[in-house]
């Protein structure tokens, strides 16, 4: 069992906010997840779904 010198678990080391020191698998997932869905994010939002939201922002204003 692995632990702290009072036998507690160690707590995970917190990563700094630099890029130098992100953890691999990180950058990959980011990259993997930008090259999926990067253009599906960019596409413009459909104009009946803008219209839907307008229209329950108006159903909810007092």
């Amino acid at each position: 069992m692995t632990g702290g010198k009072d036998g507690a678990p160690e707590k995970p080391r917190q990563a700094e906010n630099s890029s130098e020191h992100e953890n691999p698998f990180d950058i990959w997932l980011k990259r993997g997840l930008h090259q999926l869905f990067d253009d599906v994010a960019n596409e413009p939002i459909p104009e009946e779904l803008l219209r839907l939201i307008e229209e329950d922002r108006d159903d909810r204003a007092p």
